[in-house]
């Protein structure tokens, strides 16, 4: 028997040692290349900005035999682009449209830059850089208190507390801060203005290299602050005529278009819509501006509204603005 007993005994020790190597096995960490792989960021590729997807679609939907891909300063943007129907073209209209519009926008931009060459008028209808962002400014005043820094001003000692600065130098302090703030936010407008403008050279250049003797800028929107603005800045001779569809301001820019106005010098007509009540007070104030500038230029036309039947307030606005193209003079009568 005692035999037996010595006989077994290595597989009895076999047995209580094998457990004890697979938890051993357990314990042990997963090789390093696992860990750094699984510690690896997966990157995303950056989304498009808005104008991106805008001129995406519309390269999709929109002849290739329209679309233009003309040059501002160092980038490329899209426009699009209708010869006048006729062999004798009366001239040229540049379309800007307004913030968050396309160059096909269905209310005012896409029917006119349609319709227009149908009476003899090549249209170009541009695409705009993105608004710049107001958020990027925010200031650091305005973020919440976190959960953090305040327990921390909790824990400090009530000496620490006596020792904060003062509230004079904390006001000093915030009024540095808002001039740095309001200085950031001069300079990100003055480059908005200088992509927009420079994109209306562009478009201006590309008019004058197919022949246009006559050109007019037409603004819809806030795209109606940026021609009038445009040709205050930078007044173009190629420029005959100025045209204005439901214009507002940005309601970031500097100067206001009621200060830009008197300092035009080309025929304006400023197309409104009685029936909106915002629209309608600025269109006043821009009336009353222009009786009060000796030898204005300027013209205000209104439209009427049209319940139900936006194809028919479409048609009105396009020959309301065919009708001032064609018989307005260089004088602006």
């Amino acid at each position: 028997m005692s035999y037996t007993i010595r006989a077994m005994f290595p597989a009895i020790c076999l047995t209580l040692i094998l457990p004890c190597s697979q938890i051993a096995m357990a314990a042990d960490p997963a090789p390093a290349d696992d860990a750094k792989g699984a510690e690896t960021p997966v990157e995303r590729a950056a989304l498009p900005s808005r104008s991106q997807e805008d001129a995406l679609a519309l390269e999709r939907q929109v002849p290739k035999a329209e679309q233009q891909q003309l040059q501002a300063a160092d980038e490329s943007f899209l426009a699009l682009w209708k010869p006048a129907n006729t062999d004798d073209a009366k001239g040229a209209i540049v379309i800007v449209p307004g913030a968050d519009e396309s160059a096909d926008w269905p209310n005012a931009v896409g029917p006119l830059r349609r319709k227009l060459p149908d009476v003899g008028w090549s249209s170009l209808s541009l695409s705009l850089p993105d608004a710049y962002n107001d958020g990027v400014f925010a200031r650091a005043a305005d973020k919440p208190v976190t959960d953090d820094k305040a327990a921390a001003d909790k824990d400090k000692p009530k000496d620490a507390q006596a020792n904060m600065p003062d509230p004079a130098a904390s006001a000093e302090a915030d009024a540095a801060a808002a001039a740095e703030q309001a200085a950031a936010q001069a300079e990100l407008a003055k480059a908005n203005a200088e992509k927009i403008f420079a994109r209306i050279d562009s478009a201006i250049a590309f008019a004058q290299q197919n022949k246009a003797h006559s050109i007019a800028l037409l603004g819809h929107g806030t795209g109606a602050y940026w021609v009038a603005r445009y040709m205050s800045e930078r007044p173009s001779p190629a420029v005959q005529k100025l045209v204005m569809v439901t214009a507002v301001d940005t309601g970031k820019d500097t100067p206001s278009l009621l200060e830009v106005l008197p300092t035009l010098r080309v025929a304006t007509a400023d197309f409104v819509n009685k029936d909106k009540p915002v629209p309608r007070q600025q269109a006043q104030d821009r009336l009353d501006a222009s009786k009060r500038v000796k030898n204005s230029r300027f013209t205000q036309v209104t439209l009427n509204a049209i319940p139900g039947n936006a194809a028919m307030e479409q048609d009105q606005l396009f020959r309301r603005v065919r009708g001032w193209l064609e018989g307005s003079s260089v004088n602006g009568s």
